[in-house]
């Protein structure tokens, strides 16, 4: 009876040991998307976001609306509105474009980790954050060398327990110097989108955030 006790003890330790397996840096990835309510995505509609810098006297903003199921894209300028189809993009719209996916993807940062293809995953470390000097899980995304507007960027992601992204380092060219670190804060629920809506730097004269942001569901 004893030695039965024992064996079973075994199998259940051995059981154990395998569910603690770690996880792999895309499934993390996932898990970040979904922390910051990457399921609800199916539901939405229409966003609208208006991303402004603010850098000590100066302010600057674009004003955006994006129907993700149509990829319909509307740039509100002072003068006039750009209206394209993300599936039809032509020299008319590049520049607009381009500015487009780079506000986007500071807003909708944690889910371009499971939108993007081709993206490289380093393996999840303990690290301690730039600005915080918190300690952090911390992993790199890179993106391929050629195709897109930015090719071969890397990211340094700084992510808590709960998966919520609190700080990146981001590397242009997947340079070894830092070209950008900032914070991730100010969270915000959207139709249960959790959005960080404040990005600032250590020396805190610069601050790129979204006001007037607006989810449209189903």
């Amino acid at each position: 009876m004893k030695n039965c006790i024992r064996i079973t003890c075994l199998a259940l330790l051995l059981m154990a040991c395998k569910n603690d397996k770690p996880l792999t840096p895309e499934a993390v990835a996932e898990k970040i998307a979904q922390a910051h309510g990457f399921e609800n995505w199916k539901n939405v509609s229409e966003i609208e976001f208006t991303f402004n810098v603010d850098k000590d006297s100066m302010h600057f903003q674009r004003i955006w609306s994006w129907k993700p199921k149509a990829n319909q894209v509307t740039h509100y300028r002072r003068r006039d509105t750009i209206q394209y189809l993300r599936t039809k993009i032509d020299s008319t719209f590049a520049q607009t474009d381009r500015a487009f996916i780079n506000d986007k993807f500071w807003l909708l940062f944690p889910f371009q980790l499971v939108w993007d293809h081709n993206i490289t995953f380093s393996e999840i470390t303990k690290a301690e954050a730039p600005i915080s000097k918190l300690q952090l899980n911390k992993f790199t995304i890179t993106y391929p060398a050629k195709g897109g507007y930015t090719p071969g960027d890397a990211y340094d992601i700084f992510f808590n327990n709960n998966y919520i992204i609190q700080e990146w380092i981001y590397r242009k060219a997947n340079q070894i110097e830092p070209s950008m670190i900032t914070t991730f804060e100010d969270y915000q629920d959207f139709k249960g989108l959790k959005l960080g809506l404040e990005h600032k730097k250590a020396e805190g004269s610069w601050n790129l955030n979204f006001t007037n942001v607006k989810v449209i569901t189903n």
